[in-house]
């Protein structure tokens, strides 16, 4: 059993590792894609400061 749990821990642990980080271009388009009844609220501030309002 403790020999398949590593295997799967590092899988979960790439998969993790490719969301794009909040308020990077890659992450509005992709939040633009997602309905917006299924932002979190967290989401939906950081959406508003990075990609609404961005300094550019």
């Amino acid at each position: 059993m403790t020999r398949f749990l590593l295997p799967v821990l590092v899988i979960v642990a790439m998969i993790s590792g490719c969301a794009p980080e909040p308020g990077s271009k890659e992450w509005c388009d992709q939040l633009k894609e997602k309905s917006a009844g299924d932002w979190t609220a967290n989401e939906a501030v950081e959406y508003t400061k990075s990609c609404v309002f961005k300094d550019d």
